[in-house]
């Protein structure tokens, strides 16, 4: 996995667990459109540096659930990983917008000659 990829899926995982730290695995892989094994071996890394907490707790329904919880590492990693998120983006914004520049130059041309 590159590392822009791997970057925006820590973002993503952070936000997530920073937003509602109760939905389960499955219910956080589903909305980040990537498989469960994908999600949970990408979490696990997150707990294993102990950026992120699990907490047993008792559902609604009888059945026993996690809550994952952002430790203070994981809110200063989780601040980190998206500063460092926002700038890729916006070095991404910048070539596009670069390109989108170059391509109305090349379609002005185009119709320029084609007249």
């Amino acid at each position: 996995m590159n590392a822009n990829k791997s970057q925006e899926i820590s973002y993503r995982i952070f936000k997530m667990l920073a937003d509602n730290p109760n939905q389960s695995q499955r219910q956080m892989a589903a909305k980040m459109s990537i498989s469960l094994g994908k999600f949970n071996y990408c979490l696990t890394k997150l707990l294993k540096k102990g950026f992120v907490k699990m907490e047993r707790f008792t559902a609604s329904h009888n059945k026993a659930a996690y809550m994952y919880i952002l430790t203070p590492q994981g809110i200063e990693e989780k601040v980190r990983v998206t500063a460092a998120f926002l700038q890729y983006k916006q070095e991404e914004f910048a070539e596009i917008k670069k390109q989108i520049e170059e391509l109305a130059i090349e379609v002005k041309a185009a119709e320029r000659t084609s007249s």
